[in-house]
């Protein structure tokens, strides 16, 4: 085969040689260009997307440094708060012993803890309304309640209440627990001690009628558990009642419906028929707590709540704050159905019941309850010793005739009928000296105190009330279902402007009745 490199190869072959291997590259070099751009171009638009890729990675690590910038910015103005709100303590007593955590690294979620312990009453509010807006966003809140409670608020918890209830809470915490002993704030409150009695269930003493009855006893740890497992917003458990119980129930409504026309208060004998209508009242049904409930929200506001034993003189005396009335719903032992040595639901029914649907008894009864909100225990022994000769206990005059209209009396067939006679002492209603006088609870009272009316007992009431030790006072909020404390001028003038308000709708209802 002759090559190029030939020295007998002809020039013309050469030539023409050379030619075709020109053409060959050239071809070759055509081929490779156009896959190169193929793969240039697919190699361009890789390109394309990483950048894309890149500048968006860069737009969010901005965004994630302005968070984080933010949040730092917060913390910033949180400590600043913080150490503007220590320094203010020196003069107001209250001191911060939790500062921010640290963020975790990568959490743009800011999560701050603060624990107060807290002294003695703060001065104005500006100072935790200020911390506040600075938390605003997700909080974690610990406050240092005394009893050795801790109440904490996470950013759920905090979608479920108001910036006002939760600076509320704030100065209730700022109440030194050793002057002024925790008390509740909303509704929701009562779950926190209701299940905190005295005694359980099955737990009888010795001398209780029931006592060496099994049946009985089981059943009365059934209607604990009911109650101990309620909590505020349910409705009460309906309780099938066995024919013994109802049988019981009966014997005590009918011999006690033969003395109400003659010995009961009129504001008993108005109430009583519309709960035969409304509610069930009757020889042979026992009534449902969540029926006789709505019956006298409609009437006062007034509501029953379940309980497991006895509760508290503080504990009880706090929830008729709240217009809320512990009540039991097991029924004495059928072997004396005359007596019980503890509330039952008969006592509870046909005694509290009626009185509670009465507008000024149940403001009475409240008043007592607010008495004693953040009251000293000597206080709260004071307090209790007036429910138990008023609204246990208590007679009333009425169209120049003595009325029974303590629950006591009214549950009890033989002391309503003994209280009226000339055996006992009677004694006009003076809430200083009643708190004062000591009294007998396994036999009929000795003595009883004659109120002159509800409104005037209730007046009574309040300005004994104002001798309270205590460092503010309070109000109810029916509209929020919350106890509000008075102690800063604002809310002074709040409630003055809705007591403005309610006076010009009365005067206004009274130039139309001229």
């Amino acid at each position: 085969m002759t090559r190029l490199e030939d020295e007998n190869c002809p020039n013309w072959a050469k030539t023409f040689m050379i030619e075709i291997r020109n053409e060959i590259m050239t071809k070759m070099d055509v081929i490779a260009n156009k896959s190169l751009g193929k793969e240039l171009e697919v190699t361009q638009i890789k390109l394309k997307e990483i950048d894309a890729k890149i500048v968006k990675l860069d737009n969010e690590n901005i965004k994630t440094k302005e968070i984080n910038k933010q949040n730092l910015d917060q913390v910033n103005i949180l400590e600043q708060k913080l150490d503007d709100l220590e320094n203010q303590s020196r003069r107001n007593n209250l001191r911060i012993i939790g500062l921010p955590e640290d963020l975790e690294n990568g959490n743009t979620e800011l999560l701050v803890k603060i624990m107060f312990s807290l002294l003695v009453p703060i001065g104005p509010e500006i100072e935790i309304d200020q911390v506040y807006r600075a938390l605003q966003s997700n909080l974690l809140l610990e406050v240092n309640q005394g009893y050795n409670q801790t109440l904490i608020w996470d950013k759920y918890d905090l979608l479920k209440v108001t910036l006002h209830e939760v600076l509320g809470r704030l100065v209730e915490c700022s109440l030194d627990p050793k002057l002024v002993p925790w008390f509740p704030r909303i509704l929701q409150d009562l779950d926190r001690f209701a299940n905190q009695i005295l005694s359980y269930g099955s737990e009888l003493d010795s001398d209780h009628p029931g006592f060496t009855d099994p049946i009985y006893r089981a059943r009365r740890k059934e209607f604990a558990d009911i109650a101990y497992n309620y909590r505020h917003g349910q409705p009460i458990p309906r309780v099938e009642y066995t024919e013994e119980e109802k049988k019981t129930w009966g014997t005590v409504f009918r011999e006690l419906k033969t003395l109400y026309p003659t010995h009961a208060c009129h504001e008993h004998n108005h109430v009583f028929p519309l709960l035969e209508e409304y509610c069930g009242y009757r020889e042979d049904n026992v009534p449902q707590l969540e029926d006789v409930s709505k019956f006298l929200q409609s009437c006062t506001g007034f509501r029953l709540r379940p309980v497991a034993g006895l509760l508290s003189s503080r504990d009880f005396l706090a929830g008729l704050a709240f217009r809320v009335f512990h009540s039991t719903q097991y029924i004495r032992h059928s072997s004396k159905p005359m007596y019980t040595p503890e509330p039952d639901i008969c006592h509870e029914l046909l005694g509290h019941v009626p009185l509670f649907a009465d507008p000024n008894f149940a403001q009475f009864s409240q008043e007592i309850g607010l008495a004693s909100l953040g009251a000293p225990d000597e206080f709260i022994e004071k307090l209790a010793t007036v429910y138990w000769f008023t609204v246990e206990f208590g007679l009333c005059k009425q169209d120049d005739e003595i009325k029974a209209y303590g629950a006591g009396l009214l549950s009890s067939f033989g002391e309503l009928q003994y209280c009226l006679t000339d055996k006992p002492e009677l004694q006009i209603f003076e809430p200083e000296k009643t708190a004062l006088q000591k009294y007998p609870i396994t036999e009929f009272q000795p003595l009883y105190y004659v109120a002159e009316s509800f409104e005037d007992a209730k007046e009574k009431v309040r300005r004994f009330s104002a001798t309270i030790p205590r460092p503010f006072s309070v109000h109810y909020s029916p509209y929020t279902q919350s106890i509000e404390i008075l102690n800063n001028v604002q809310k002074l003038k709040n409630l003055s402007d809705s007591i403005t308000s309610e006076m010009g709708t009365l005067c206004n209802a009274l130039r139309k009745l001229e």
